[in-house]
């Protein structure tokens, strides 16, 4: 069985788009904006797709930057924070950050990363908790 519905499941437009966490163990957000402008990545959590009691999720102490195309991958820590903000260097065009299920409050199962630039944002899915064919796969964001 291939990686997809077997350990992954990629969500590829996902800015602002809120994922479900119920069959996984976590996301990892993959985030690329060119040209060194830099971007803010805001963290968000919701009781449903829809946003129901939406809040900010202040969790994120590590991510990674690169520049996005093979570059070295540099770990950057910070105080817990809902946001991620990368630079306007080359070395910082591409960000990761990876949010696991354990992280969401109570009774919260779905999350958003969103750029208030124009920065893409891929969520993939991981440690998927019911094996699927890629056919057979539950949509995480309804």
């Amino acid at each position: 069985m291939e990686a997809l519905g077997r350990t992954v499941q990629p969500v590829a437009i996902a800015d602002g788009v809120y994922v479900s966490l119920v069959n996984c163990e976590g996301v990892t957000f993959s985030c690329y904006l060119a040209g060194a402008a830099g971007d803010t990545y805001t963290l968000t959590e919701a009781k449903d797709a829809a946003g129901t009691g939406a809040q900010v999720l202040a969790t994120i102490t590590r991510y990674h930057t690169s520049n996005g195309i093979g570059g070295v991958w540099t770990l950057n820590t910070q105080a817990a924070a809902s946001t991620v903000i990368t630079t306007a260097v080359t070395a910082q065009n591409g960000m990761v950050v990876e949010v696991e299920q354990a992280e969401l409050s109570d009774l919260y199962r779905y999350v958003k990363l969103t750029s208030t630039g124009a920065g893409l944002v891929h969520a993939i899915l991981r440690d998927l908790k019911v094996q699927r064919k890629a056919a057979n796969l539950v949509s995480p964001v309804v």
